[in-house]
């Protein structure tokens, strides 16, 4: 599943992305462009704007909540998706590229020492070239995930 997620949910891209859904973050203001990216990219279009024109053929799903968690959730329910713990932190939370495994060797100088030494699983974007491992971070992602779903 392909979502494009307009300006004013830059949050909610980011989630979605640590979710492990493919979420473009569309910051352009024309709506023209918004409706060629989603139809040429095949993506849902994730929105608050409730102006936005609606094509025939296309899926748009218009949330109504200013609240992060409340609009995981609306997305979650209205996408009928369900969450999979193996999907997640596989996607770049800043460029939407898919992550690739990398040895701990071969980034030792571009971590720090601590997290050298307490972690063994690192991934890199190849496109924008930040390095991910599982810190803090995704115990607070699970948290937050908990407790959304009840």
């Amino acid at each position: 599943m392909k979502l494009i997620v307009t300006q004013e949910l830059g949050k909610l891209a980011k989630w979605l992305r640590i979710l492990g859904f493919d979420t473009e973050y569309f910051t352009c203001a024309k709506r023209g462009s918004l409706i060629i990216a989603a139809l040429r990219d095949q993506r849902i279009i994730i929105t608050r704007n409730h102006r936005l024109p609606r094509p025939a053929g296309m899926k748009i799903v218009l949330l109504e909540s200013e609240r992060i968690a409340e609009q995981i959730q609306e997305t979650l329910k209205e996408l009928k998706i369900s969450l999979n713990c193996d999907m997640m932190f596989r996607r770049c939370t800043i460029c939407n590229a898919q992550l690739v495994g990398v040895s701990k060797e071969e980034i030792k100088d571009r971590i720090p020492e601590y997290v050298f030494n307490t972690q063994d699983d690192f991934n890199l974007c190849p496109v924008c070239r930040r390095i991910y491992w599982q810190g803090t971070h995704w115990g607070n992602v699970q948290e937050t995930l908990a407790r959304l779903q009840g």
